[in-house]
């Protein structure tokens, strides 16, 4: 009895419990709901794409928005090589090698459109007066200079017991003729023309730029292995893109602290059309003859990041002594198409370490163009070209969509004098080469920029430089970073490598099942996935921890890594 009305108790409240929860449902109380919860029309989730092709440049995406959020300059240059501890595998552009056929390379690596520069005929009546009187007072320092030049090598020359070969002393002569001329020009312009005033002269700077190129073939052994996976077998023969660096050191360079004005207009400069008719590369760029490496990515336009210092590249004068070195089978049209290609590629470098200094670089587009000129020179031929830089997205989809092109417009080789004669005089000096030169001297640098302008993707006015970090210990870590990376000194440890012997026997056939898997590729670790943070952090020592001697979380110095 007692059981049976213990069971209808536990059955009573169990319905009481029931008839409440039904009653709360069938009559929910009033709830407040803020206005801003709802919308006059339905928003809903983006949906992505999940395709492993597009999450992987979702991923991309990210890390470029990461690079452009970044305040300072070192800090950028660092997230851009933060994927890579042993540096990206590059090809190797250089201002000392120039192989057959690198002009279309050339214009689809740094996405130009090669035109021709305008003679002194086409000036207005105006300008060709002025530029005549300043000829006059500038043509008999510089034939001077020339003759100068010619007689100092020579007692050079006579100082040696062993001659150089014709590489080295055309370069030694060439250096001593083009610093004469500077000089010279600069003393005779100066009075007249006031940015001369102000110009920083660079002496064999280190002009070093790194961006990625898109629309390249993929190698073999990249094919091959996306076949192997189902995920990426479609996508086997898709181009891939190509790191590049760019090494060069011209005779000399001048910088000012105003920018050049620019001779194309946006309207000009955004052209799809013209975009899809530049040539366009696909093969390796070892088929030319050019060389791979590996390194960090490194721009440098031949000073260190500073606020106060001329930041806007005015003159370079390069090398063309590497001419000498090419086969007499490639032709002359092939030489002037060399120097096209060689001053292509030493102005956009050096533009493109400028703006990386601005906080721009291969991954975050530039917001205004930017301008420099270009001699190459051995001394007695004469190469301009202006160049115009209006786009750095050269990569991935970027290379196909991309409407901005880069400009560049030259003339071909001219002489400046025919000889020196035996008396150290010049002669048939030309004139119309001269005015040239002098043109370039002439421009001035107008176009001024506000900070914000100027720097849209570098932090605040008082944090645009590690230099500016109040933290005594990030302020020297990044520097050091940055500098280190620049260096492009090796790491302590090599990059370990594959032997021979294991491809043969431990790879391509399983013959030694018993031996102990102590290699990297036994136990399925991947060198080039070592980011540039994966390493033993420094020891602070008991007497030197910050909190005492007992404080074990500061045993190590702290990283600051963006």
């Amino acid at each position: 009895m007692l059981t049976l009305r213990r069971g209808e108790q536990l059955r009573a409240r169990l319905n009481a419990a029931c008839r409440r929860y039904l009653s709360v449902k069938a009559e929910p109380k009033a709830v407040v709901v803020a206005d801003a919860e709802y919308t006059a029309e339905p928003e809903y989730p983006i949906i992505r794409d999940l395709s492993y092709k597009s999450r992987k440049q979702h991923t991309a995406s990210e890390w470029h928005e990461q690079i452009r959020q970044l305040p300072t300059v070192e800090e950028k240059m660092i997230k851009v090589n933060m994927p890579r501890y042993y540096g990206y595998k590059v090809v190797d552009l250089n201002d000392t090698k120039v192989p057959y056929n690198a002009l279309p390379l050339t214009q689809h690596y740094t996405r130009t459109v090669l035109e021709e520069l305008p003679t002194h005929q086409d000036k207005p009546d105006g300008t060709k007066d002025s530029l005549e009187a300043t000829l006059q007072m500038a043509r008999a320092d510089i034939i001077e200079a020339l003759e100068y030049a010619h007689d100092v090598y020579k007692h050079q020359l006579s100082l040696l017991e062993t001659p150089p070969d014709a590489v080295t002393r055309e370069q030694q002569l060439t250096q001593i003729i083009v610093e004469l001329v500077n000089r010279s020009a600069l003393q005779v312009l100066s009075a007249d023309y006031a940015h001369l005033n102000e110009v920083e002269i660079d002496y064999n700077p280190r002009h070093e730029a790194f961006w990625v190129v898109g629309g390249v073939d993929p190698p073999k052994n990249v094919v091959k292995s996306k076949e192997g996976r189902k995920w990426q077998k479609e996508d086997a023969h898709d181009s891939v893109d190509r790191p590049v660096q760019y090494t060069g050191e011209p005779y000399l360079a001048l910088r000012h602290r105003h920018q050049l004005p620019t001779w194309k207009s946006p309207e000009e400069s955004e052209n799809l059309t013209l975009a899809q008719q530049l040539p366009r590369f696909k093969l390796d760029a070892r088929s030319l003859g050019y060389s791979v490496k590996y390194q960090h990515a490194v721009n440098v336009p031949g000073y260190w990041p500073s606020a106060n210092a001329p930041n806007f590249g005015m003159l370079s004068f390069q090398s063309r002594a590497h001419l000498q070195l090419r086969p007499t089978a490639c032709g002359e049209r092939d030489n002037v198409e060399a120097l096209h290609a060689l001053a292509i590629q030493s102005s956009y470098a050096w533009l493109l370490a400028q703006a990386n200094y601005h906080g721009f670089n291969t991954f975050n587009e530039l917001t205004y163009p930017l301008n420099t000129q270009t001699v190459i020179t051995n001394g007695r031929e004469w190469s301009f070209y202006e160049y115009q830089l209006n786009t750095l997205l050269i990569n991935g989809q970027h290379v196909d969509t991309n409407a901005r092109v880069n400009f560049c417009r030259g003339t071909a080789p001219q002489p400046l004098y025919a000889e020196i004669s035996s008396e150290g005089k010049c002669v048939d000096f030309n004139d119309n080469t001269l005015r040239q030169l002098l043109e370039l001297y002439i421009r001035a640098p107008s176009i001024q920029r506000t900070a914000d302008e100027l720097l849209p993707y570098v932090g605040g006015a008082t944090l645009r430089r590690a230099a500016d970090y109040e933290n005594v210990e990030q302020r020297e870590f990044l520097e050091r970073t940055f500098k280190h990376l620049a260096s492009k000194r090796p790491r302590h440890l090599e990059l370990p490598e594959i032997y021979m012997w294991e491809k043969l026997y431990k790879i391509d056939n399983k013959t030694r099942p018993m031996e102990a898997r102590r290699r990297y590729f036994e136990r399925d670790i991947n060198p080039w996935r070592r980011t540039l943070d994966q390493h033993d952090k420094e020891y602070v020592s008991k007497a030197e921890r910050p909190g005492g001697r007992k404080n074990r979380e500061g045993r190590y110095k702290k990283t600051y890594y963006p």
